[in-house]
């Protein structure tokens, strides 16, 4: 069974072209423009276990915000279309991700009930060039087109970069875990109402 997707996305702001392999290895190929945007994707493909391509073209002259947010949208319905209807999935997944001084948990439920809480404080507007509030345009995104309801949440922590790069890093363990394949599933959705 293969559980890969490929979707676009183009609009007078962003042209966006994400493929996706929940089965893969950690492969990543990301061109988004934002240098450390690039690096969170890496990051969350690698621990998440996903072969991700993307290639964002975005308005950038104006600032990153459509092109954070709009990955984040075209990310999420690639989840969606290669999870295929959640059939045979384990659905909950958590993690929690130490770096340094920084604690971060996160809990996903692959419902089709998309939800995002997020309780993530910086106390920098920035790391490098990108302006920390795009980071939950980011999740909200994801987790809209996804139909995944997140929860994330820093314990504790100080460096803007660690916070960020755990969230994404919590994210994509907790993922990895929920897209399993749950041989008790029997390939159905995992959930009361046979379907989710």
């Amino acid at each position: 069974m293969s559980r890969t997707a490929e979707i676009r996305r183009d609009t007078k702001e962003t042209r966006i072209r994400v493929r996706l392999d929940l089965d893969g290895t950690g492969r990543a190929a990301v061109s988004t423009g934002v240098g450390f945007f690039d690096h969170m994707l890496d990051s969350f493909a690698r621990h998440g276990g996903f072969d991700l391509e993307v290639e964002t073209q975005g308005d950038l002259h104006i600032d990153m915000h459509h092109t954070v947010e709009d990955t984040g949208i075209v990310l999420g319905r690639a989840f969606h279309a290669a999870l295929d209807g959640f059939k045979g999935v384990r659905r909950f997944g958590h993690a929690y991700i130490p770096m340094d001084e920084t604690l971060t948990r996160c809990a996903v439920d692959l419902s089709n009930r998309p939800y995002l809480i997020w309780r993530v404080n910086f106390l920098r507007p920035k790391v490098g060039e990108m302006d920390t509030e795009l980071f939950k345009e980011f999740h909200h995104a994801f987790a809209m087109n996804a139909g995944a309801c997140v929860h994330l949440e820093t314990l504790y922590g100080e460096n803007a970069h660690h916070i960020a790069e755990s969230g994404f890093k919590a994210l994509a363990r907790a993922l990895r875990t929920a897209v399993e394949i749950d041989p008790k599933t029997l390939g159905q959705a995992p959930s009361t109402k046979g379907v989710l």
